[in-house]
């Protein structure tokens, strides 16, 4: 039987033979997801509700993949000096605006405290200078206090006579002792900005 008889003889049985149904199944409904996570960013910084540990993040700032913003640390420094004449705890108007920019400086710094240390010159009773030394401290404290510093971050403390400055025995000694000093370090943590294409580079 040749290749063409063999190939009429198959086409003519699958023609005869009857035709098989399609596989049928029943239907099945679509299933409702579960959403489990929070999908949403609601604070727009790109990273979702639920992986966002920094939900408040400002819209400007560069964040990780917390959601949490960077941020950088500055610190300043202000020092607060100012000379009394003898037997004096009257602050002379020269050092009022000293007083003033102090208080800015606590003002622009709320989380800082100040510690204002008066001192007398090696003249006169001991015990009169310590007493001498703290109500200079107590001036100064006074000044902070009518400029709206509050009274909780103000510590004064009198060291009198005995950690002077100038050991001479000269008047010009003798005026850079009678003083109240301070020191202040302000810390403050400011966000990075994130990228944009309006970021402009300072050069």
């Amino acid at each position: 039987m040749n290749n063409t008889l063999l190939s009429l003889l198959v086409t003519t049985a699958l023609i005869a033979s009857p035709v098989i149904a399609a596989d049928s199944y029943d239907y099945i409904e679509t299933p409702i997801p579960n959403q489990i996570d929070d999908l949403l960013d609601e604070d727009k910084d790109g990273v979702i509700n639920a992986r966002d540990l920094c939900p408040q993040t400002p819209t400007i700032a560069e964040v990780d993949n917390d959601g949490c913003a960077t941020y950088i640390k500055t610190q300043q420094q202000m020092d607060l000096h100012i000379l009394f004449a003898n037997d004096s705890a009257q602050i002379q108007p020269a050092f009022l605006a000293q007083i003033r920019e102090m208080s800015a400086f606590l003002d622009t710094y709320p989380s800082t405290s100040i510690e204002l240390r008066g001192y007398a010159s090696k003249i006169g009773n001991s015990q009169y200078n310590l007493a001498l030394s703290e109500r200079r401290a107590q001036a100064v404290e006074d000044a902070l206090l009518s400029n709206g510093v509050a009274s909780q971050r103000v510590r004064i403390i009198g060291f009198g006579d005995a950690a002077l400055e100038a050991y001479g025995d000269d008047e010009i000694s003798h005026a850079r002792n009678r003083k109240v000093v301070a020191t202040v370090i302000g810390h403050k943590g400011s966000v990075k900005e994130q990228w944009t294409i309006f970021t402009t580079i300072e050069k």
